[in-house]
């Protein structure tokens, strides 16, 4: 039962980190762009647009710091649930508000750790069409900055269906933009203020993948 409530762990991030470059950086060929954007230090949140079942190992494997990603709890069976909570990752219960990862998370955020969030929720398309309100949550309470990013796989074209996976050895570019506050500055957690954080992160997030597509040709 310990396992359930153990929060995550900067050394467990760290561990992961190194797994993501191993493998990322083995399978495929990542193209990283203006990673210097992210803080080097204080809580973060990298906001990731979500189209391949490796979005999430990629950031890992690219962000310029250790990343604790909220994961859905579907991902967390047999072997791979001691894994992924060993490296630093956050279990979701994404059918209700799950109170042990909203705990979890902001404490990442409080001890001044990055925070990684897919605001779709779920793999699709990878536009930022549809955003759930979390991550508003996230970036108030917690007041960290976010940063969105953007990954973009060789086979990204309109009109077609994106695979779950790129083809092996191809390359992946994983675009960082400008980290910006979510908030209005008054700190108000109301519910308007948070819909209206949410117009605010879609706004800059489909404009950072705009800019993201425009600069990799994807």
């Amino acid at each position: 039962m310990t396992g359930a409530t153990t929060a995550p762990t900067p050394r467990g991030a760290a561990v992961g980190r190194r797994i993501g470059i191993g493998l990322m950086y083995g399978l495929f060929r990542p193209r990283v762009l203006g990673a210097w954007r992210v803080p080097t230090a204080g809580p973060v949140i990298l906001a990731v647009n979500h189209a391949h079942n490796i979005d999430g190992p990629m950031l890992m494997g690219t962000a310029p710091r250790p990343v604790h990603f909220l994961i859905k709890k579907e991902a967390f069976v047999g072997p791979l649930d001691p894994f992924l909570r060993g490296i630093g990752q956050l279990k979701v219960d994404r059918t209700t508000v799950d109170r042990t990862a909203v705990t979890q998370a902001l404490g990442v955020l409080e001890n001044g750790g990055a925070l990684g969030i897919f605001p779709e929720g779920t793999r699709g398309e990878g536009d930022f069409a549809s955003l759930r309100a979390g991550l508003a949550y996230f970036a108030v309470r917690g007041r960290a900055p976010v940063v969105p990013v953007a990954v973009l796989g060789s086979t990204e074209r309109a009109g077609r269906l994106i695979p779950a996976l790129p083809p092996l050895r191809s390359r992946v570019d994983v675009v960082f933009g400008d980290a910006f506050d979510a908030g209005d500055g008054s700190g108000r957690r109301t519910r308007k203020a948070l819909d209206e954080a949410t117009l605010r992160i879609q706004g800059r997030l489909t404009a950072h993948l705009e800019d993201a597509r425009r600069l990799t040709g994807r």
